[in-house]
């Protein structure tokens, strides 16, 4: 008898310690940050189950997540859309409390998988409450500036680790709402812009394996190369439309930037909603499978626009299960579902279990997703701290701002003949008129994807400086700065002006609502130019995210500076008009005539700009300062 009872009381043991102990006893090696990541990758995709796995496919909007809907659901991401924030103003601090009370839900779920959250840090952390608003890219491809650095900086001081941006289209027709987003109509620019991409994720070693994503530390972001592709190719610039164009062409003109962008290690790849030749590019499985990821050899995961799946059907979630099948199918990886995303999870889970998807297809998605988690370091460090709150609109970023500012100014005219420049304007003199809808308004010298994604009017959204206040800082003491927003001819005569500054352009847009078929400055600003120009030496500062009809006016104006969408540091035009420095920008994009002309880029057979493409006219500085840069 006692020998039958000996094998009991050991099977008793070994059951006793299989219930008791298995968390502390089993290695997991995705938990083991001296694993290579190939390995972590495979042996977490071996534990999870289909509704894990979904779940990772999965991006919602904020004010749908919580705590335990990451938890319930296993979502992968959660995004910020433009204007989304926690609270009006929000600090560092409150952006990194939410941020981090969604990652506790995710990390309380079996395997404990990170979520990543996601922002349009598209011209600085523009949704923030007194973060640094830069130039969009318009003017950055004026300059050459490079940004990407102080933009993962301040996305990070809130706690945010991926930022969806660079935007790396080549705006061909000035019509499209989203042109200002693009830094040129030249493919060459913008595949040299590319540069952000290690500004934003840090630089990519010279051993990294091609098409592999590479984020440096902390202080870095996921970037985000958008939007794939062709989509400012558009017809007649219609937002989210048809690109018509033979395969040689969109290798050409749009996808050179793309290639760039992976060769220097680009983690993420947002699909247009446009079409490419009447295809619906977020079902083109042709280019996001096999030239994307098989042709080109990305290795990080491709991610939907907001509701992009949605959008392959007309009306929109017409048929979304259909629209799921063709998105995943196509080789979309992450959808920015952004709301309904139990719809969306039910959809796609019935499409695998159906056998519609492969488990392949579901394999490839959830392998890219957490490869860029591990690579940016989640699994090690998922929780934000408050250490780099102190980066958020700080005054070396400010700086930053403004010398970028100071190279983006285009000047176009230079005085009624060339040996009579009215600029640099002195900084001394009686009495100067200041004049024009934009001269006084933060919101608009900012433009669209500011604080709200249409962006706002006045100073009272976020923290910078106006241009008349610029101005009022750099004149001298005893100079007299006049602001009258429109006044008539009466007055402009009656007051003995030495000079005059008009600040007009267009109100802020973002995509659709930007697009527009005439182009114009937005009223009263012709009416302030001939009021104000008629009647006296006039400087004409144009506030735009694009070129706009400027020949009407042309030959009252006795200088013409284009400004484009210059952010938060309205300083940088004022040191450059009063000859603190010289103006050094040149045109990104070709400046029409009349809108009848479009399209029209450099090298058409038709072409006959205003302005062509690369014109700027330089001036030297009245005192000798330096713009040279390390973080530019």
């Amino acid at each position: 008898m006692a020998r039958s009872r000996v094998p009991i009381l050991i099977m008793g043991v070994v059951l006793w310690c299989c219930l008791t102990t298995p968390a502390k006893a089993e290695y997991m090696k995705y938990k083991d940050p001296k694993q290579p990541i190939p390995v972590r990758i495979q042996d977490l995709l071996d534990r999870m189950t289909l509704e894990e796995k979904i779940g990772q496919m999965v991006q919602i909007e904020r004010e749908v997540a919580s705590a335990e809907v990451m938890k319930e659901y296993f979502i992968g991401s959660v995004l910020s859309g433009g204007g989304s924030v926690p609270a009006p103003q929000a600090s560092a601090e409150t952006w990194i409390n939410m941020v981090n009370d969604f990652q506790r839900g995710s990390l309380s779920t079996r395997l404990g998988i990170p979520m990543i959250y996601g922002i349009d840090s598209v011209h600085g952390n523009n949704n923030v409450y007194k973060a640094t608003i830069f130039p969009h890219n318009i003017g950055l491809g004026a300059s050459r500036h490079k940004i990407g650095a102080a933009t993962a900086l301040e996305t990070r001081a809130t706690g945010i680790p991926y930022a969806f941006a660079p935007c790396i289209a080549v705006c061909r027709d000035p019509r499209w709402g989203r042109c200002y987003e693009s830094y040129s109509e030249d493919p060459q620019i913008v595949q040299d812009m590319t540069d952000i991409i290690p500004g934003l994720q840090g630089d990519i070693p010279t051993d990294s394996p091609k098409g592999v994503p590479f984020v440096a530390g902390k202080n870095n972001v996921v970037a985000c190369s958008k939007h794939y592709v062709g989509d400012g190719g558009t017809t007649k610039g219609i937002d989210e439309n048809n690109t018509v164009i033979d395969w040689q062409g969109l290798l050409s003109i749009h996808m050179p930037a793309y290639y760039t962008s992976i060769m220097k290690g680009v983690s993420t790849v947002m699909i247009s909603y446009s079409s490419w030749n009447e295809i619906k590019m977020h079902t083109n499985r042709e280019l996001i499978t096999g030239f994307l990821k098989n042709t080109l050899g990305f290795k990080g995961f491709v991610i939907s626009d907001w509701e992009g799946l949605d959008r392959i059907t007309y009306p929109p979630h017409a048929n979304y299960s259909y629209s799921i099948q063709a998105g995943i199918h196509a080789g979309i990886d992450m959808v920015m579902v952004p709301y309904n995303y139990k719809e969306f999870i039910d959809g796609l889970t019935f499409h695998v279990k159906n056998n519609v998807i492969p488990m392949s297809r579901i394999d490839d998605a959830v392998r890219r997703i957490l490869r860029v988690k591990f690579v940016v370091g989640l699994f090690e460090n998922p929780l934000a701290d408050n250490s780099l709150v102190d980066q958020l609109g700080s005054q070396e970023h400010r700086e930053l701002a403004r010398e970028a500012v100071r190279k983006s100014l285009v000047l176009l005219k230079n005085g009624q003949s060339l040996n009579q420049p009215l600029l640099p304007l002195p900084k001394k003199t009686s009495k100067i008129l200041v004049a024009g809808s934009h001269a006084d308004d933060l919101g608009y010298q900012c433009g669209g994807w500011t604080m709200e994604w249409q962006g706002f009017n006045g100073n009272n959204r976020t923290i910078g400086t106006t241009i008349l206040a610029a101005i009022k800082n750099t004149v001298d003491p005893s100079t007299n700065v006049v602001y009258k927003e429109n006044p008539n001819a009466e007055f402009v005569k009656s007051n003995n002006f030495s000079y005059a500054i008009v600040v007009v352009g267009e109100h802020p847009y973002a995509e659709t609502d930007g697009d527009s078929v005439n182009l114009t400055i937005a009223d009263p600003g012709p009416t302030t130019i001939r009021n104000v120009c008629g009647a006296m030496k006039c400087v004409v500062i144009i506030i735009s995210g694009r070129p706009v009809v400027i020949k009407p006016y042309l030959a009252s104006i006795d200088a013409l500076v284009a400004a484009w969408l210059p952010g938060t540091e309205g300083q940088g035009v004022a040191d450059v008009v009063f000859g603190d420095y010289g103006f050094t920008g040149k045109l990104p994009r070709t400046w029409f005539k009349t809108v009848d002309q479009l399209p029209m880029n450099v090298g058409d057979p038709h072409y006959d700009p205003l302005y062509p493409f690369g014109f700027g006219i330089t001036t030297e500085p009245t005192t000798r300062q330096s713009d040279d840069n390390p973080f530019l």
